[in-house]
């Protein structure tokens, strides 16, 4: 029988990678809350079952898996769930993280906990127990700082404290957007900051995702740290991408990622770089789907599926091959009612945009941009080099006029 594969998110970004896994000849099964997510219509059947609830997750996929089709993987795209994908797994006896690492990998402060007791260079930290206490931790180390979430995503309740005057306002507003209500600072540490994507096959790692962050508005949307997409090849010189990549994949296995995907954000400082925190999952934001594969000529959903599948992976076959220039950025309207986009023609038209996409539409009410949810839509342009890239996608942001009331 064709082995199945459980897909745990059925989002827009999900679509690709379950493609990618009918190419691959498998049978898919696409879990999400929502009866008309995009991923059911690519998909060789559906569960319903909220993304975040690993419960009723297993719930659904192990009524599935013994009365139905027998379920040989469980994996996420583009979803940030990775404790629900580990605990269906351990439920159903399949491949996956252990359910440790996936509660590493969701919670930050655990994280950087475990961090510190390995050896791993990170920004300082601390737990923030009320607004007093913040008040106490400025006090004593200024306010080069950045307030957030212990276990939120998508930079919801992230904030440079630089910009903030009402600390109280800056604690209830990150701790409204924790699950588990609590609050975390870290040392904001100037320099590049990079997403890593690394594939780990029994502690062996290639990382082929390497990408320059783009953070050109922290001045404009602050106290909101909002990233405006990023760029490839990376501008960093060959020494500091090996730096950097070596702390990211031992910063993997330090949280028990030996076997599936492991994410890094990063930092390049003064003393060397530094570890923000790792994801266990495939990347969001078209990276692992679009991005690499495209710019690097490496298949890392494959990879990821197989993984999840207990198929055999040789990390030899997953170095990249090419290294084309690629560059994503996001539209940020002003606030207000969408009237309407133009110009979107004449940047369908151009053959180096490869990827243009919306998340507003004529009659949607745009708000002011707090976290990454607020992005208005994105391009993905491809060039020859990083700099050319760049500029194309520039220049689309620049043709494109978002008409508001």
């Amino acid at each position: 029988m064709t082995k199945t594969l459980l897909v745990i998110s059925g989002g827009a970004e999900a679509v690709p990678g379950i493609k990618r896994a009918k190419a691959m000849g498998y049978y898919v099964v696409v879990s999400d809350y929502n009866p008309q997510a995009p991923g059911f219509a690519f998909a060789d059947d559906h569960l319903i079952a909220s993304t975040y609830d690993a419960e009723e997750t297993i719930a659904v996929a192990s009524e599935y898996h013994q009365n139905i089709r027998p379920i040989g993987g469980v994996i996420c795209m583009a979803a940030d769930v990775p404790l629900t994908v580990a605990k269906v797994a351990h439920s159903l006896g399949l491949p996956s993280l252990s359910i440790e690492t996936a509660t590493l990998a969701s919670d930050k402060l655990a994280m950087k906990q475990c961090f510190v007791e390995q050896g791993i260079a990170i920004p300082w930290f601390s737990q923030v127990m009320s607004a007093q206490h913040l008040r106490e931790i400025v006090a004593d180390r200024g306010r080069s700082l950045i307030i957030k979430p212990v276990d939120s995503r998508g930079s919801r309740g992230v904030l440079q404290l630089s910009g903030v005057q009402d600390l109280h306002w800056a604690f209830q507003h990150a701790k409204s957007q924790s699950p588990s209500k609590r609050v975390m600072v870290e040392q904001f540490e100037a320099g590049p900051q990079v997403s890593t994507e690394s594939i780990m096959v029994n502690g062996e790692a290639v990382t082929p995702g390497f990408i320059d962050r783009n953070y050109q508005y922290l001045e404009k949307f602050s106290p909101f740290i909002i990233e405006n997409g990023g760029h490839q090849p990376s501008t960093l010189n060959p020494a500091q991408c090996q730096q950097v990549t070596a702390l990211a994949e031992q910063a993997a296995r330090a949280m028990g990622i030996n076997n599936g995907i492991a994410k890094g954000d990063m930092v390049l400082t003064a003393v060397g770089p530094k570890v923000i925190e790792i994801a266990a999952r495939l990347s969001g934001g078209w990276m692992s789907s679009d991005q690499i594969p495209t710019a690097t000529g490496v298949d890392i959903v494959g990879a990821a599926i197989k993984l999840a599948l207990g198929e055999a992976v040789d990390v030899n076959d997953y170095q990249p091959t090419q290294h084309k220039g690629m560059a994503i950025r996001y539209f940020f309207p002003e606030p207000g009612v969408l009237k309407s986009i133009k110009n979107i023609e004449q940047v369908e038209s151009l053959d180096w945009v490869y990827r243009l996409g919306f998340f507003a539409s004529p009659g949607d009410k745009v708000g002011a941009v707090t976290d990454h949810t607020q992005r208005a839509g994105y391009v993905i342009t491809l060039a020859d080099d990083c700099a050319q890239a760049v500029a194309r996608a520039q220049q689309v942001v620049d043709t494109l006029v978002f008409e508001l009331d």
